[in-house]
This record gives structure tokens, sequence and C-alpha cells, in this order.
């Protein structure tokens, strides 16, 4: 059985208390368009149609993520639809066990009918876009990310990515840029980019929710695609030689290559705060494949699959929004949930002991 939020959509913002309601079935773009009408803000995405519920109970990266914290980071109440059927008000004083599991435990313990979520006030307008460069330039611009992103501002979203498109056009490597702070200190944060010289395509001042939709197109649909993800404790010479030289081209399918930063105010949250546990992470590594829905899959999943056997050893866990489900094995969830993961199961044990909802990272109630 399939249950379908997609019909239970609203928002509802109040500018005076900062607060914004959202329901279940929401897409992020519209949290977005109506924050944003009152210079108001919070955590979510990079892909306005993506779902607020899957988006946030995995924990939620976006472009201001290193400057408010994560979605999580910003949710303040949940209602959750048990495995009993009954309906649950949780907050940090009310049912804290059960707010502290789905800030990261995914769909393990309910269905979120509303979220409610702490709002920023922020400037409309940014520094955004792409930072392009031939992808020969790869090894370079990986390496300036891996010097640079530790030390960089809270207000700076810098996400480097890798792309070899399908059909043998060239391949590009760059960084998608959002720069939420003063409009003129842009330049100056961004100098250490330009000493790369001329990019292909560079960033401009933007609308923040014109940015937010910018990736709707390029995001794949109506494209079979397959995704390994993995937190990156360094982008370390080692990590950046076996990205740069194994990467390939294929005439059938697009790859990319992508990292989601942490760092700011997401790491300066301790593990066990949330059930998300990857708060140490210079960021969350992607690696993608995507080709025609008719196309044979066998091929493409066996190549990614197989580069990812050198990639992994520099990874800890993975992001459960991202990864996989052959990624979802016991052994690896217990990876990945660390040091939460006692807690997560005597949580799951309490709300749903005969594991009702198990399509998903699963934390199985013992």
């Amino acid at each position: 059985m399939m249950i379908d939020l997609s019909p239970f959509r609203s928002v509802h913002i109040d500018p005076v208390a900062r607060r914004a309601r959202v329901t279940g079935g929401s897409l992020l773009g519209q949290l977005d368009h109506d924050a944003m009408s009152f210079d108001l803000v919070t955590t979510m995405g990079t892909v306005s149609h993506t779902g607020v519920g899957g988006l946030v109970t995995g924990g939620g990266f976006g472009r201001v993520g290193r400057r408010f914290g994560l979605a999580i980071d910003n949710l303040t109440a949940v209602d959750v639809v048990g495995a009993d059927g009954q309906l649950r008000r949780a907050t940090a004083d009310l049912e804290p066990d059960l707010f502290w599991g789905v800030r990261g435990g995914g769909g393990n313990f309910g269905i979120v009918t509303n979220f409610e979520f702490r709002l920023h006030p922020m400037q409309r307008q940014v520094v955004g876009g792409n930072i392009v460069y031939p992808i020969s330039r790869a090894r370079e611009v990986l390496s300036l990310y891996a010097d640079y992103m530790p030390d960089a501002p809270d207000e700076l979203d810098l996400s480097p990515f890798m792309a070899l498109p399908s059909g043998g056009e060239p391949g590009v490597v760059g960084f998608g840029v959002c720069w939420s702070g003063p409009a003129g200190q842009a330049e100056r944060v961004l100098a250490p980019m330009r000493r790369l010289g001329t990019p292909l395509a560079d960033v401009e001042p933007m609308d923040y929710v014109a940015l937010q939709r910018s990736g709707d197109i390029s995001d794949p649909r109506a494209r079979a695609s397959y995704l390994k993800s993995g937190f990156l404790p360094e982008l370390s010479a080692d990590l950046i030689t076996a990205l740069v030289e194994g990467l390939e081209g294929h005439p059938n399918r697009s790859t990319i290559m992508f990292i989601q930063p942490g760092g700011g105010a997401v790491g300066r949250i301790a593990n066990d705060a949330t059930a998300f546990s990857h708060r140490d992470a210079l960021g969350n590594l992607g690696i993608g494949v995507d080709w025609a829905a008719n196309d044979d899959p066998a091929a493409h999943i066996a190549w990614i699959r197989e580069f990812w056997t050198n990639i992994e050893p520099f990874t800890q866990g993975f992001y459960s929004n991202d990864g996989a489900p052959d990624m979802y094995t016991d052994s690896a969830i217990a990876r990945n949930y660390r040091g939460n993961l006692a807690r997560l199961v005597r949580i799951k044990r309490r709300y749903d002991p005969d594991n009702l909802f198990r399509l998903n990272a699963n934390i199985a109630p013992g």
C-alpha cells in the first residue's frame, strides 16, 4: 500500500513569529516563494519540485545550510501519524524522542503530515549560479575546494561538480555558488576561484527563489538514474585523483559528481543532537548516472558500482536522501547512524514495533 500526500499541499507563513507551517505533501519551491515574500528563508534543498517531507526527514542540505543549518535544524514541530494510527504532535518538549528521531531518521517512525519551521531574515538578492571550467581543470578545481572550503564564511555555499554529458559532448567542472552575505563582499569571497582564470560561465546577482528553481530543468526526469552517496571527512589528494582519473563519459549516459557542503552552522551542532549523525563531515559526495528510460540499465549500473568501490573507502556512511536502495544493508545502516543507532532502535521499538514503515533505510526494531 502507498499513501500519497501529494494533494496535501499548503504553506502558511507567520512573518511576525517567523514561522512556516507546511503540510506533508508540499514542495519546497512553494515554501521558498512564500517565505521570501516576507524576506524570510529557511534551508530547503536545491531543486524546487522536491517534496518537503522526504528532504527534511533525511536531514535537508540546501544553499543556505552553512548559514542557518540543515532543514532539520530549523524544524520546531511535526505532526506524525504512527503505525498505530495515532496522530502525535512532537517538539523538543512534547514526544521529544520522536522529534529527535524524525530529524534524520527518515520515514522510520511514521508519516509526517505537518512541519513547522523557524524562518530567518534574508535579502532576496544573492550572488549565485555556476562557475564553470573545462573538465581538464578538474584537479585544480577540486584541490582549491579542499583548501578553501573548511574556512569559508558561513554565507557561502560552494558545491563542486563534474559533469560528463551523454552523446560525447565535452565535460565540465565547476562550482555551484550561493553567496547570501553582503553583496559588496561577494568578489572578495570568490577571489580564490578567480585565480583559476576566466570561466566558461559565471555567477551573477539574482533572486534567491530564481536560484532555487534554476536546477529544475537540469535535474533529470523521465530518465532512469542511479546514485551513490557518502559523507566526506576530507577531500584528500588521493580521493581527488580517484575522482578525476576514474570518472568516465559514455555515449548513452550522463555522469555527474557533486559535493553538498557541510561545515558552518551544520557542523556546530553535536552529532547526537539529532538522528542525523554526520555533523563533522566536509560534505556529502554524490556520484550518479542517468540514461534513457528504455535503455538497458545493466551496463550503467555495473559501471557506477565498480567505480564506487574505489571511492567508498574515502567516505563515511551515506545520505539516505541520495543513496541507492542497495546501500541499505543492516551493517551499512548501523555504520551510517554511528553512535545514534541504539537510541533510534529504542524509538523504533516504541513507535513502530512491527516495522510497518520499512521501505526505507530501515531501522529494525530489534
